[in-house]
């Protein structure tokens, strides 16, 4: 961005905005950015057929975004891919902090459970796949900007089919579209990078596929999607697919609370997991790896068999993504641990590194554990029940998918529901503080127009041998920009907060 001009420019309220609207609506329908239209906007039961599809909110312009912050996020995604990869291999580790959460936390203890019961029972595969995303938010200390992480994530890593759109997207209107504004942008104004997030993280599942190997029982194989129920994302996993198959390997989609019933595994020592067509149970491929899009939460888990399920995909041959040991190392908890002193030991410990630890550790921001024992934690339960030191912080519970967190005032009253001996299964982080940006936000086909807040998302993938710790395949695998407008707290686009974006670099 090299105008001086004030950006983005403001819109005539009459034709101008609507031209831009409607060539976003279209485009975004032409090209696959969009989801499925949740029941309240057409009526229950008002689409049997599942033909509907409406655009997923997009922003009408690509978001200023620091270059120094972009360029050190993605330059740093295979160090976070290492540090999680030896995380989940360190099962003594995972194990103590389980134990700290599961007195609160049932979800968390059932994981761990399903854990055991396999290792009991012999794991059989040692293959594990990542696909992970760090999720950032640029925080202003002063004239001083620098990425601080939100979150990891390591299962059911969304976003990046739709990103890669967004970012076409904007591409597409800096070109044909902002030109002819009543406040221009030229062509090449704005410096748009590139975004491979969907073909990038299909390459990782290509990789775990290709790593898996011909079939010994001489079936084809293929990757199988496990996928929740009425599943409203389905464009942004349906581009992954597409990149798949254009490779010519076989994909399948299969919702969770089906595969008991589509899947069996082999009577052999590998167990191999066996995918029977449901429209020809006769035609049997093997499942090289497994993709959850689905198990990252308890709704998933509604019935014992639904654990069962779990417990399948664990005990068998397939290249699971994640394990459930690649689940747990996302816990808050494990965030919590490595930012909190010793913390830099405990990074060390995974990263002996100097060089890349020091790049990890500068993103951590201050997170503080819940528990009785320790001084951190003490003082952390001081500042969370203070009605005016609990405005500065948000506290976590273990769980993925938007939704779940609790800010400032909030804190203290949801502390006084939990028994205080359940308190250490959240974490307290400190708010960050970003930078103000303006930016309109197109959605279910109204404009919100204002302040918003950014937040970056660099995913990555990686894959590795469990036993010998070998790592076989580590790529930084493109970006998610996510905006949310700056009264709302939380940013997860799925949920209903945030919507899709792409960066403009200053």
């Amino acid at each position: 961005m090299t105008s001086n001009a004030p950006y983005p420019p403001a819109l005539d309220a009459g034709l101008e905005t609507e031209r831009l609207s409607q060539t976003i609506k279209d485009w975004s329908i032409a090209n696959g950015l969009a989801v499925r239209p949740p029941p309240a906007l057409v009526g229950q039961n008002q689409d049997p057929e599942g033909i509907l599809a409406i655009n997923a909110p997009v922003t009408l312009f690509p978001s200023p975004f620091p270059k120094s912050c972009f360029e050190e996020a993605k330059a740093i995604q295979t160090n976070y891919n290492e540090l999680y990869a030896r995380i989940s291999q360190d099962e003594e580790f995972l194990g103590r902090l389980v134990q700290e959460v599961a007195g609160g936390d049932d979800f968390i203890a059932k994981l761990w459970e399903i854990h055991l019961k396999v290792k009991e029972e012999g794991y059989v595969q040692n293959l594990s796949l990542g696909l992970f995303r760090s999720d950032y938010m640029v925080h202003q200390d002063g004239d001083h900007l620098q990425i601080k992480q939100v979150e990891f994530n390591t299962i059911a890593s969304s976003f990046g089919g739709l990103s890669a759109q967004t970012s076409l997207l904007h591409q597409h209107l800096s070109k044909t579209e902002y030109p002819l504004l009543t406040t221009p942008i030229p062509p090449n104004t704005l410096n748009l990078p590139p975004n491979t997030s969907a073909h990038s993280l299909a390459a990782g599942l290509r990789a775990a596929y290709e790593a898996y190997g011909p079939s010994i029982l001489n079936h084809p194989t293929c990757i199988l999607f496990i996928v929740q129920d009425g599943e409203r994302n389905i464009f942004d996993q349906r581009h992954l697919e597409y990149s798949l198959q254009q490779s010519s390997i076989p994909v399948f989609r299969l919702p969770f609370s089906q595969l008991l019933t589509h899947t069996t595994l082999s009577p052999t020592p590998l167990r191999q997991l066996l995918y029977h067509l449901p429209h020809n149970p006769s035609q049997i491929f093997e499942v090289a790896v497994t993709y959850l899009r689905a198990g990252y939460g308890p709704n998933d888990y509604p019935t014992p068999s639904s654990w069962l399920a779990r417990r399948r995909i664990e005990t068998s041959n397939t290249i699971p993504c994640p394990t459930i040991l690649t689940q747990l190392a996302g816990m808050k908890k494990v965030q919590q641990v490595l930012a909190t002193p010793p913390g830099p030991s405990t990074l060390a410990k995974f990263i002996p590194d100097e060089e890349k630890s020091s790049a990890l550790w500068r993103t951590f921001t201050n997170i503080y554990p819940l528990d009785s024992s320790s001084p951190a934690g003490r003082e952390a339960r001081r500042l969370a029940t203070d009605p005016k030191e609990c405005l500065k912080y948000v506290m976590k519970p273990q769980r993925e998918g938007g939704g779940n967190n609790f800010y400032k005032g909030a804190i203290p009253e949801q502390l006084k529901k939990v028994p205080e001996e359940h308190w250490n299964s959240f974490i307290l982080m400190e708010l960050i503080t970003p930078p103000a940006v303006q930016n309109t936000i197109l959605r279910q086909g109204k404009l919100e127009q204002g302040g918003v807040i950014c937040e970056l998302g660099v995913y990555g993938t990686c894959l590795w041998d469990q036993k010998t710790g070998q790592v076989k395949h580590n790529e930084e695998a493109g970006y998610l920009l996510r905006t949310k407008g700056d009264q709302s707290e939380e940013g997860g686009v799925a949920a209903g907060f945030g919507c899709m974006d792409s960066v403009a670099l200053v």
